[in-house]
């Protein structure tokens, strides 16, 4: 019988960002994408739900997706993976990002243990994941892909009825717009898909129905 892929959201911090805990059902395997902050509160939901993390990923460089990287990996004694290498710059200034948005000094400038390039994979338990930079919310931004599974987490590249903002350091509309059409509608309509903030979807839904991109 096939393994499971589950997924369990926990909001963190006043972003309310979607930090992702991926695990197979029967091992209870998994990774932590995204842990922006509040570890303590993602700790706790690991142990709550018996979940061993193997690693934790990255889909950009932004604080409130990657702000509690640092303290995690201390805590869990596991690597961080990805964004791509174009995130350097705003993964090196992960403090100076705090100050700006007064958080508190919890946060660490982020060092990870593997870059990740498109076209890569990356797994657990059986679990292989497609890697696809989507350059446009932030320069080294990538999507982790489930084939088998028709599913993808998408960060803050697509939401529900709208799209990743680009107002910010690295931002580029035209690339982002580019990032959703070339790389993510082509995975089909009936991917679903989990994103940084908000519900998630399906690729189809979005490609009919979103205003920024119909």
């Amino acid at each position: 019988m096939a393994a499971t892929l589950n997924a369990l959201i926990i909001p963190v911090t006043a972003f309310q960002q979607n930090c992702t805990v991926l695990y197979d059902a029967e091992t209870k395997h998994g990774v932590v994408v995204d842990p922006g902050g509040d570890v303590a509160h993602i700790r706790e939901a690991l142990d709550k739900n018996g979940i061993t993390v193997d690693a934790i990923w990255l889909t950009h460089g932004h604080i409130d997706h990657a702000g509690g990287a640092m303290e995690l990996k201390d805590a869990l004694g596991v690597e961080i993976i990805g964004p791509h290498k174009d995130d350097k710059m705003l993964l090196d200034k992960l403090e100076d990002q705090a100050r700006m948005f007064g958080v508190e000094a919890d946060v660490r400038n982020v060092t990870p243990d593997r870059w990740l390039e498109d076209g890569d994979t990356v797994s657990f338990s059986g679990h292989e994941f497609e890697v696809l930079h989507c350059p446009g919310h932030a320069p080294g931004h990538v999507v982790f892909y489930n084939r088998a599974a028709g599913f993808a987490h998408v960060g803050d590249v697509l939401f529900r009825g709208s799209i990743g903002r680009t107002d910010l350091p690295g931002g580029d509309h035209a690339a982002l717009i580019a990032s959703i059409k070339t790389k993510l509608f082509p995975l089909g309509d009936e991917t679903g898909f989990i994103c940084g903030h908000g519900p998630g979807g399906r690729f189809g839904e979005e490609r009919r129905t979103n205003p920024f991109l119909t």
